[in-house]
């Protein structure tokens, strides 16, 4: 794998980093603003809302620009968003930063996965998109703990300093690994047409089905520290060890996506898909057993992401129409479930197993789309 990717992988886990960070930060930073928590908490919500609002418009602007370019000025412009808010004293104006960061995050991450798949070989770019992963997934793992701990420390604004001086590495790696030319233009299709592929219901079905799965781990994950303290019966020391295995959970699940989903990502799903329903529904039964949650949990963090990671993988190329929107569609897909999930688990509570009944639920839901897809296309051939 070329260095260049593994830098652009940093600039995703400082975005990743930045997404979810202000979890352990809100008391904090609503004292130092006068604002209650409940409204520092719309910072999260704006910025999950300008992922999925700015990838599809960000790509389509960047799509005419060299790959290099387009990529190194959502890197700029993400980082000097994290400057404005560090500097700010005002609550509209770090909220306004933080849409503006989630726009230059889905346009960078937009253009990464297609540029992550154009640095290799065809064979290879399930692994590339897997590489390009482990930045988020890294991101739950080091980035969150470590972003809180610093804001703890330094105070807040510390964290966006942090967030913006690892965008400089990555930047360098976009400089230097890739390729600044346009590509052939006479290749490249009109807007339109690529626009015309989201139709399509093939490519409708796996991104829904992306954006289910992605409903499905946030849904959960958001709230499982209710579940440690509460059914499980462990004390709140237990929760942050709990998260970093659901982390190193994703990072394996990442791993091995990126290297089965280009030789057998039929095979992984099929054997994955229906594993994570049982998996949700098995840990919401047996939540107050904690050693099987323990074992459940990085478990469950492998199998959302090898299958979320895959079906990324598939959105490329089933799209094949839409070449440089293509992974606007998929960031697009899978953060509208990282929005939609936790707000539809919210529902099921007060009860701390609500959650992880709605997360089975949305996967089962995506496995019976795949079965659908799957006898559809059959159908068809």
């Amino acid at each position: 794998m070329p260095l260049a990717l593994y830098l652009l992988a940093l600039a995703v886990f400082a975005m990743g980093t930045s997404e979810f960070m202000l979890s352990g930060l809100l008391p904090e930073l609503a004292a130092e603003l006068d604002v209650p928590v409940g409204t520092a908490g719309l910072l999260t919500s704006a910025f999950a809302v300008g992922m999925v609002a700015g990838a599809p418009p960000m790509a389509a602007l960047a799509r005419r620009w060299p790959r290099r370019s387009g990529l190194l000025a959502f890197l700029v412009l993400f980082a000097a968003a994290h400057v404005a808010g560090a500097t700010t004293t005002a609550f509209p104006v770090l909220c306004a930063s933080r849409v503006v960061a989630a726009f230059a995050n889905a346009g960078f991450l937009a253009l990464a996965v297609t540029a992550a798949a154009e640095l290799v070989a065809p064979d290879r770019r399930g692994r590339a998109v897997g590489v390009l992963l482990s930045g988020t997934t890294a991101a739950t793992v080091a980035g969150v703990p470590a972003g809180a701990l610093l804001g703890q420390l330094l105070g807040w604004r510390a964290s966006f300093w942090a967030v913006a001086v690892l965008c400089a590495p990555a930047a360098v790696g976009v400089l230097l690994g890739v390729p600044g030319g346009r590509g052939p233009a006479e290749g490249r299709p009109a807007l339109r047409s690529e626009l015309a592929e989201l139709a399509r219901p093939r490519l409708l079905g796996v991104l829904l089905l992306g954006a289910l799965v992605n409903a499905g781990t946030f849904a959960a994950f958001t709230f499982l520290a209710p579940v440690v303290t509460g059914p499980a019966g462990l004390g709140r020391g237990w929760v942050p060890p709990v998260l970093v295995l659901f982390g190193v959970g994703t990072v394996l699940g990442v791993a091995v996506a990126g290297r089965l989903a280009d030789r057998h990502p039929g095979r992984l799903l099929a054997v994955a898909g229906p594993l994570l329903p049982l998996g949700w529904a098995a840990l919401a039964v047996f939540a107050g057993r904690p050693a099987v949650l323990l074992v459940l949990v990085p478990l469950l963090g492998a199998l959302s992401f090898a299958v979320g990671g895959t079906l990324i993988t598939r959105v490329l190329a089933v799209a094949t129409g839409a070449p440089t929107m293509a992974g606007a569609y998929a960031t697009a897909a899978l953060n509208l479930g990282a929005a939609a999930g936790p707000l539809l688990a919210a529902t099921t509570l007060p009860s701390p197993t609500g959650p992880l009944r709605a997360a089975a639920a949305l996967t089962v839901a995506a496995l019976l789309l795949g079965l659908l897809l799957r006898d559809g296309a059959s159908a068809r051939g």
